[in-house]
Formats: structure tokens, sequence, C-alpha cells
């Protein structure tokens, strides 16, 4: 999530024109590096913690051989988790189908391929299915590449084009109305990838005999011919921020009206909104004991059917109680939080993001465990050996017939593939760097004619012609590097370094480069508006973007450059128009300033007055 929030809470309400770029192919020449500017430079404490997220991402370009103590210890470390999660499981063609949906992505649990979806290897699939309970001991399980997405970070290879997500979407929502009238559209737009690229194929979607009943918005405004837009919010579902004005507000406008469909490109964050929905006053206070939470990750396309939770009725009676713990929570101080919720809250702190609490107001007491034993099988005489008791089967919890068969549901939608994206063409280690895991730090530099800046081996941009110095404020991944070099020897330094530890994406050296598609450019040409104040971004694909800041009314000609196939777009007026302002002092002998934390925002929440 982006540190500077609170900017763009004043500036989202504005109207933007979105001028894409068409780009065309060239290539040039350079020399020899002569010198590289510092970038984003982290306290000692968060050092540490990017360079081992950094080296973690990075594991694997190289062959490593390990110790044979090392080797040991990951062999123990690889059974405490669970003996065959590393190394793919056995398939079994001859078993059939379950029919039961993998609780993490939604895909069909098998084990006939391995390369397909909802994958679980033949011996685990047998100890689970092969019960008294048959093909519902199923129900709960993860599939292979879940298991190994929430535990080890791989993304495993599935044959599946990206057109198979657009096609589940599209069935779910052009199935016959239920409860007389179509859903409501609850979709997330990433605010660091606007214009957003899927939004206007929703009609295509759901088709002309299927009109959606409403349209909400988290992110910012767009319009759905046939469907009124019910609301615009800005929220952080991994921090809580603005959730619970998000819930209050469905449950005013829609109630319970009808099922609600959370629908975005791939990476917007569906899931995770998902999985912070399931534990709040949005879905029945049964549900989050009985339905498993979304699986979770940064590779692309990790939802692959659809998922869902019954959504509650909000009667007069909860509404009134809800907003009693509302205003209760509001009252609190950070002294009166639990050890654990202080812990969390000071970790995002510390990092500058927008926080918010999601609690639950309808949480349902649960009954003390009764233990069940039999006396006769713990008494045995000094001749006999003790009897083992019995291990049990933990019953799961089920829904009743009359607590769904008039629910609503709220679905979890499988994302739609970004096309012209710059993520397409990456590996799963090199997509861990490039989006952001964690609060992004934007990263000013300040440029004259005849200089260059490269956003990894992913994006550059050249100032060509211009009188004066201008600014150019990165607002990427932190774990992307950003490179300043002289006009002169940046076709030099990308030669050399692309796919190097230089500009570190793509990763991979030269065998890598072959494959990946050359950068070609655009001239773009601006008018600055103030030194404080930005007049456009320039999007580099889902890489990131660099907003340029110049002198009132001087001109300036710009080159930009991104891989072949993927899509540059010039944002006027920018996203965040007074981000060069937010940064600390110039760094001597660099054309790099120093980053400058703004405080975190902490929303209902009562201020102690401390710093």
């Amino acid at each position: 999530m982006l540190r500077l929030a609170p900017v763009l809470l004043g500036r989202l309400a504005r109207a933007r024109r979105w001028a894409p770029v068409l780009r065309r192919g060239g290539t040039a020449s350079g020399e020899e590096e002569l010198f590289v500017f510092p970038e984003y430079e982290p306290e000692p404490s968060e050092a540490a913690a990017t360079a081992a997220t950094a080296a973690a991402a990075t594991a694997g370009t190289e062959a490593a051989v390990p110790l044979p103590c090392q080797e040991r210890k990951l062999g123990r470390e690889r059974r405490k988790r669970g003996s065959g999660v590393v190394e793919a499981g056995r398939p079994d063609p001859s078993v059939p189908l379950s029919g039961v949906s993998c609780s993490g992505c939604g895909a069909e649990l098998h084990c006939r391929d391995s390369a397909a979806p909802g994958f679980m290897s033949a011996e685990k699939f047998r100890s689970l299915s092969e019960g008294p309970d048959g093909a519902a001991g199923l129900r709960g399980a993860v599939c292979q590449r879940c298991w190994k997405l929430a535990h080890y970070g791989q993304a495993l290879r599935l044959e599946l084009p990206a057109e198979q997500h657009r096609l589940v979407v599209s069935a779910a929502l052009r199935r016959p109305l239920r409860h007389g009238r179509g859903p409501l559209l609850l979709y997330l737009l990433d605010v660091l990838e606007l214009p957003d690229p899927v939004l206007s194929q929703l009609p295509t979607l759901l088709g002309p005999d299927v009109p959606a009943a409403g349209l909400l918005v988290v992110g910012n405004k767009a319009g759905l011919r046939g469907a009124p837009l019910v609301d615009i919010r800005l929220v952080s579902a991994k921090t809580g921020f603005g959730m619970e004005g998000l819930v209050s507000r469905l449950q005013r406008s829609w109630k319970c009206a009808g099922d609600v469909y959370l629908l975005g490109a791939t990476n917007s964050g569906k899931s995770t909104l998902f999985n912070t929905l399931l534990r709040s006053d949005y879905c029945k206070s049964r549900a989050p004991d009985i339905i498993s939470r979304a699986t979770v990750s940064s590779w692309p396309g990790t939802t692959l059917n659809l998922l869902k939770f019954p959504i509650i009725n909000p009667t007069c009676d909860r509404i009134f109680r809800r907003q009693e713990r509302l205003k209760e929570e509001a009252a609190k101080t950070e002294d009166q939080l639990s050890s654990e919720e202080k812990k969390l809250l000071n970790n995002l702190k510390k990092q500058g993001y927008l926080v918010g609490r999601v609690g639950r107001t309808f949480e349902r007491q649960k009954s003390r465990a009764v233990i069940d034993f039999d006396p006769d099988m713990l008494s045995y005489s000094i001749d006999e050996d003790p009897k083992p008791l019995s291990k049990k089967r933990e019953q799961r919890e089920e829904f009743t017939y009359n607590e769904v068969k008039d629910a609503r549901w709220c679905y979890d939608t499988p994302g739609i593939a970004k096309e012209n994206c710059v993520l397409n063409l990456l590996t799963d280690k090199e997509v861990k760097l490039v989006l952001p895991t964690s609060a992004i730090v934007p990263r000013t530099f300040i440029l004259k004619p005849g200089m260059a800046l490269f956003l990894a081996a992913l994006g550059r941009v050249d100032y060509l012609e211009g009188e004066k110095s201008a600014w150019f404020s990165v607002v990427a991944s932190n774990l992307l590097p950003v490179h300043v070099t002289s006009l002169s020897n940046a076709d030099a330094v990308y030669k050399k370094h692309a796919g190097h530890e230089l500009l570190k994406v793509p990763m991979g050296g030269e065998e890598r480069m072959k494959e990946f598609p050359p950068l070609v450019p655009q001239d773009i040409t601006l008018k600055g508006i103030g030194t404080t104040e930005a007049v456009a971004d320039i999007k580099l694909s889902s890489a990131g973007w660099v907003a340029v800041t110049a002198h009132p009314e001087e001109k300036l000609l710009l080159r930009a450059y991104t891989p072949q196939g993927t899509a540059l777009v010039v944002r006027e007026p920018p996203l965040l128009p007074y981000i060069s302002t937010v940064r600390g002092a110039r760094i001597p002998g660099t054309a790099a300033y120093r980053t400058k934390k703004p405080p975190s925002l902490v929303e209902n929440l009562k201020t102690t007055g401390r710093g």
C-alpha cells in the first residue's frame, strides 16, 4: 500500500484524463557505466529485513551447494513442516474426480494429473476420501498448489489458459437471477494500476440479459452502463483501513438483498478482501469456523474458481449492537489494546501504513470441549501393555439446511488477466520483487537534461531536452532498484547489467535476456506547472510509475521505455501531485534525496497525545 494515501484521499474525486501512449521500436549503443546514485536507504532495523526478503526472493538465481550440516538441518525442517509438501506427490489417473472444491482456490480436488488445477497427491487424497465420510472428508482441504503457495511461497505452473478465468467469472455473473434481482458488483481497483485495465470489460462479462443491480468501486470512481454506482470507497484489506466503513455501507445500502461478487484484475487484492470480510460483521457468525480462508499470494491468478461465504442479515437489532461496539472501540486508546493488537499496530505504524481494526460483533461463543474417555482403556495391570487411545477424526462443522436455504452469498472470483502487462513476462521470483508486499517509499531524484533513470530493467525515462533540472519521483516496490546515469551511457548500462544484480529484474543473466523482449521507446512532451506539483505520471506497465515535477512553463522532452508488448501510459493530472515534496535532504554529490517517512494514520482509535 502506498504511504501517501492521505494525499490520495483529496484527489480521488477529481476527474482524470488518461492518455495512452503508443510505442515505436528503437535501439542505440553506449559506453561503460560511470556512477550509480543511491536509492532508498532504510533504517538499520529495516535494512536487515529488506535484505532477507530480497535474498529469499532472488534465491535460486545461482546454483548453491549446501554444507552437509545445512542439508541435514533443512531436511529436519521439512519433515517438521510435513512430509511430501516439498516434492510433488504421485498422481493416480485411475481415481475419479472428487466433486469437492479446494478451500483455498476453488479448483476441484483430484489426484489424476499433477499439472492440472486442484491436484493433491494420491496418498493424501485417499487418506481423506476413503474414510467413513467419503468424498466429504476432503472438505476444508487444500490442493498441493495452495499448500506450496501458503507455506513455501512457491508458484506451481498450471496448464490453465488465462481466458479460463474470464469464462468462470462470466458464467457466474450470467446465472439466472436469484431472489428476483441481479447481484451487487464489488469491484476492487488497485490504485497503483490506474487507469484500471479491466473495469471497462464488465459489460461484456455480464452480457445484455443479466444486468447488475449495482456497482460499488473500492479504490476510485467509475461507472458501468446498466449498473447504478452505489458508492466509492478507499480501503486496505491488508491493514483494515476503511473496512468497517465498507461493511457499514454495504449493510445500509445493500442489506441482504442479493448476492455480492468481488471482481477485479489479477493481483488487485480480492482474496485478501474476501478473507477480511469473512472475519467481519458482514458474514454469518458461524461462517469463519466452517469456511476456510482463500489462498493469498503475489502470483497472478491464484484463485481459480468461485469461493463464497453467507452474508449475515443486518436486522435492526444487529445494526444497533454493531454501532455500539464501534463506538466503544473508537473510544479506546492504544494502552487498552491487547498485547497482540499492540504488536501488530506498532509494526504497521512503523511502515507508515493507513491502519484500521476490523472486529466482530456477532462472534459465536464457543462451548468448552468435552473430554471423552473410556476408563477401561486407561486401566491396565502390571502384566499388560497400555492400550493406545484410538484417534477420532475431528468432526468438521457444517451449515444446517435452514442456515443457507435462503442465504445471500459473497463470492470471491478469479482475477481477470491484464493484457499488455509486464507481469505476464516475469517468473515467480521476479514477480515477488515487482509486486509490493510492504508500504511503498517514494524515491525522488533530480535530473538534468542528458540524464536517464532506470527502474530495474523494466522501465526507463530519458530527459532529452529542457532548460532546467526536473524532479522524478519513483513509485514502485522498494525491492526494485532505481539507477540514474548519463544519457550517453544508458544503452551500455542496460546491455551490461540487464539480467544481473545492478538492475535485478529480470534475473538470470544473458540467457534470460535473450528471451525477454527489448525496451521500446516513446517520446513524451510535458510542460511544468510548479516546483511543488507534478505535471504527469509516466506509468511503466505494472512495474510502477514516475511522477514528473518541473518549473512553471518549463517544456520537457522525455523518452520513456517499457518492454515490447506492455502498456505505457501518461497520466494527466497525476495521481499524487505533491509527491516530490515528501522527501528528505539531498544526498551530497548525487541526484538522490533521502526518503522521508510520513506518519501513519490510525482510524477508530482515540489518540493519547503521544508521538
